[in-house]
């Protein structure tokens, strides 16, 4: 979906973005009170200068406008390759660019992530990922790696992963994938206006809940018992 149709059915009330390249900011108005708006269109490679952007806005808002919403609208197809950004430690960008969303999540700011498009590798991880909740568009894609690219990296062959991928989503790309691992809450359909408000209006500080609606939704069946047993061994 186009980025402007997306904010006008977001923010029927009207919305004050500005977009600058492949990046845009502003706030919109929910029936819940303003909402600041971060987000990347065309599917927008994140280098150091827009993780460095998005960080920044981040911190004005945290300094500006305490406590007030952040909708992460990102479009991305995950982190920029090339030599420079890694030259220029494109790691330490995002993860500074986590950090500030941990800020401003401390500082009592609900973040809310929204995959509208493309998210894709760390990109996403590094971003609408680490929200309070991430949700999607039906027709969003989102994955980490690609069957061939993980073949590679793990050994595996290509076919025993494609064998995989139809009964775990773990092996599988696709928003609905996604959806039953736990790492996307749930997929707005409908009134997106009103799919806003309910996350507004979910509670906040309940922690990270992603194993638990991964075991709930037989998509990460093991990854809260396992993570528990760590926990108590490391007590």
């Amino acid at each position: 979906m186009d980025a402007k149709i997306l904010l006008a059915k977001l923010f029927p009330a009207g919305c004050d973005v500005a977009f600058e390249g492949e990046f845009f900011h502003g706030t919109g108005e929910s029936a819940r009170g303003t909402v600041a708006i971060i987000g990347s269109i065309d599917a927008a490679p994140i280098g150091v200068e827009l993780a460095f952007r998005m960080s920044d806005d981040v911190l004005r808002i945290v300094r500006d406008h305490p406590g007030r919403p952040i909708l992460l609208l990102v479009d991305t197809q995950g982190q920029r390759l090339s030599r420079r950004d890694e030259l220029l430690g494109i790691n330490g960008y995002m993860a500074h660019l986590a950090k500030c969303l941990q800020l401003a999540r401390s500082r009592g700011h609900k973040i809310i992530g929204l995959v509208y498009s493309e998210a894709v590798s760390g990109g996403f991880l590094a971003s609408s990922l680490l929200a309070d909740r991430c949700y999607a568009l039906p027709e969003a894609q989102v994955r980490v790696m690609n069957l061939p690219a993980m073949s590679r990296i793990t050994k595996i062959p290509l076919e025993r992963l494609q064998e995989l991928s139809k009964t775990s989503p773990v092996f599988a790309p696709g928003v609905r994938n996604y959806l039953r691992m736990g790492a996307v809450h749930a997929l707005w359909e409908g009134d997106l206006a009103e799919r806003l408000c309910e996350a507004l209006d979910a509670p906040a500080g309940e922690g990270d809940m992603r194993r638990q609606w991964g075991e709930e939704r037989e998509g990460r069946k093991l990854a809260r018992a396992v993570a528990e047993r760590v926990r108590h061994a490391a007590s």
